[in-house]
């Protein structure tokens, strides 16, 4: 069937799926979902005119509580059914202030971004890898796998960790095909009661609409179940943790692929356009970090130490790779996979920032260099630092720094939200580094 393009096609969509209720749903900057329900009747409302939020309300909008509403239009061709809530669908929406679309609106900043692609006849298409953890508390509160057999200490690909858990995951698949999402690909990961489900990708911005769907249908049906759908990039200082690789590649009206060449003298099946798309990403990583790794918690994953397993797969060191899982971008032949971005980060935001970083490595030729094809962890400092290899950040306030020394990214989120996320993610490390752990209290209350 042809997409729904207009108000008589969402409301034939919605008898003719049993919806009695419309999510007029879009996310906040750190991109967490937010909606209104509005029944049917008024479906012309939230596609016309939009569905009304008190801005002020709403994480990292800049809107005070004397300013305008924020008007949520949505977006016909996004219906989605929610099988997790019968008779319930969800629209995506662009905000709106005044009429016109807003700058603050992670899903309008991202838009922006593809403005500047289309001008130069490009298409951006990204394929997103969320991993999660399934979680339940204990007698005494703490936080558990949900699965009490899944103890293994090396867990990955474990036959027994995704058969016990395949009721939450079939259903997860449903509820996600139901929205479009072509799952091809289901594993139990490298942690104890973390997983992995695989769509196909597409253009970036469907593919950033259709992860968002995602968390919400992974939350939910986890809740429903009795269980936690954790995205936290470190839940468990001992397990490996949640990231949301991003593999990318740019196409055109001639080429589906514009990073692909089989004559790469590198083997990596690379054109020159990719290399220095690539050549932007290593510029810019330390910024990017700031957007897709944007917590606290971020920075217990982007370090090098030793998991449960034995392994660890986040990366530390911006450099890229053939199969190189210990750098920030790894090759998978003739595209690009980034590797930094966990499953904390605002995909809009991440995307837009990608965008930014890569368009500044093609337009100004940036050479990101040799790969490395050596497992990194194992370098010693003097080796990096011979061979050029820098750190990523190692914690948000490093990150913070480094996005607001870079006009580039900043420009690519657009200078009022990017001033709004710094503003926001300064209070966050402020507030963390005055907080007063149980490991402080434990190792000082009589240390002295």
């Amino acid at each position: 069937m042809p997409p729904v393009s207009s108000v008589a096609d969402a409301r034939a969509w919605l008898e003719r799926n049993g919806i009695k209720y419309v999510l007029a749903q879009f996310i906040d900057i750190h991109g967490s979902a937010k909606a209104k329900a509005v029944p049917t009747e008024h479906i012309r409302m939230v596609l016309e005119e939009g569905a009304g939020f008190a801005g002020f309300a709403i994480w990292g909008l800049g809107l005070g509580p004397e300013g305008a509403d924020y008007m949520a239009v949505g977006d016909p061709s996004t219906l989605a059914t929610m099988p997790w809530m019968p008779g319930y669908a969800r629209v995506i929406c662009n905000g709106h202030v005044k009429g016109v679309p807003y700058p603050y609106c992670s899903r309008v900043a991202l838009k922006r971004q593809l403005d500047v692609l289309e001008k130069e006849g490009l298409t951006l298409f990204s394929g997103m890898e969320p991993e999660f953890m399934l979680l339940t508390r204990a007698a005494d509160g703490s936080l558990v796998p949900a699965d009490s057999t899944d103890t293994l200490e090396k867990p990955c690909y474990d036959y027994k960790g995704l058969a016990r858990s395949s009721a939450y995951l079939e259903r997860l698949v449903e509820a996600s095909r139901s929205a479009g999402l072509d799952v091809y690909q289901i594993d139990h990961e490298d942690a104890n009661g973390q997983f992995e489900i695989n769509f196909t990708y597409s253009d970036c911005l469907t593919t950033a609409d259709r992860i968002v769907y995602f968390k919400m249908a992974a939350s939910e049906i986890a809740r429903q179940m009795g269980m936690i759908a954790s995205f936290m990039p470190k839940p468990f200082s001992n397990r490996t943790g949640t990231g949301t690789h991003f593999h990318l590649s740019l196409g055109s009206a001639t080429s589906k692929n514009l990073f692909h060449d089989d004559s790469d003298k590198n083997g990596l099946g690379l054109s020159t356009t990719g290399y220095h798309f690539l050549g932007g990403l290593m510029k810019h990583a330390r910024a990017l970090c700031a957007v897709g790794a944007p917590t606290v918690n971020s920075y217990k994953r982007l370090v090098v130490g030793r998991a449960l397993s034995g392994a660890t797969w986040a990366p530390a060191y911006i450099a890229y790779g053939d199969n190189n899982r210990t750098a920030t971008v790894r090759i998978p032949y003739g595209r690009l996979e980034l590797r930094l971005p966990d499953g904390s980060c605002n995909p809009y935001l991440t995307t837009a920032a990608i965008i930014a970083a890569g368009m500044d490595g093609i337009r100004n030729k940036i050479d990101p260099g040799a790969p490395i094809n050596e497992n990194l962890y194992e370098w010693s400092p003097a080796k990096l630092a011979e061979h050029g290899v820098g750190l990523l950040p190692q914690n948000l306030g490093e990150a913070i720094d480094a996005l607001e020394a870079d006009p580039v990214i900043r420009d690519g989120l657009g200078e009022g939200l990017a001033t709004e996320f710094i503003r926001l993610k300064r209070m966050e490390w402020v507030e963390y580094s005055r907080h007063v752990s149980e490991w402080e209290r434990d190792r000082y209350v009589e240390f002295f």
